[in-house]
């Protein structure tokens, strides 16, 4: 089943963005279709592929910063080709 993941990691400290841009690079490595904005990172692929990488990440990313939030949504569709309509 083909799923999309949104996610929104927020490190709870002054140096922020050195945590994140490591979380997405793991996610871009992976070889699973990631997008990023500046307020999120989408992931889209098969179920089992996504959570478990998202499973390992998330709990590595968590082991590593002492106050850490993540957002995430899940949609169960592939919605990477989207486009607007109107």
């Amino acid at each position: 089943m083909k799923i999309s993941v949104e996610l929104t990691l927020t490190p709870l400290q002054d140096n922020f963005e050195p945590p994140i841009i490591a979380f997405i690079k793991k996610l871009r490595a992976s070889g699973l279709q990631v997008l990023e904005n500046p307020l999120s990172t989408q992931v889209y692929g098969n179920y089992d592929e996504v959570m478990g990488l998202l499973q390992s990440e998330i709990r590595q990313s968590f082991e590593q910063l002492e106050h850490v939030v993540l957002s995430m949504r899940l949609v169960k569709s592939d919605r990477s080709g989207y486009e607007p309509h109107f």
